[in-house]
């Protein structure tokens, strides 16, 4: 029994981590929802391979940008200060 008891303990900071992500900043889906192109920096530039043209039409915001990436870091996984940019 108290072996139960510690296993199910060890699972509850995994799960409340996870909890702590506000559903809108959960992924990049969920935050298009607000922000159909993405959300920046003011003065951010969209960072793109060779030859292709990068974004522009991402919402300008940086406020938004920040409390988007505070709550969920992976949104902008190529570090241009550009959260889920998309065409």
């Amino acid at each position: 029994m108290l072996a139960l008891c510690t296993a199910s303990v060890g699972l509850l900071p995994a799960a409340a981590a996870q909890a702590t992500i506000p559903a809108k900043y959960a992924n990049c889906t969920n935050l298009h929802h607000y922000y159909p192109h993405g959300v920046g920096r003011v003065g951010a530039r969209d960072h793109v391979a060779a030859g292709s043209r990068p974004v522009t039409t991402w919402t300008h915001n940086t406020s938004a940008y920040n409390t988007a990436v505070h709550d969920n870091a992976g949104l902008d996984r190529d570090h241009d200060f550009v959260a889920c940019e998309k065409t």
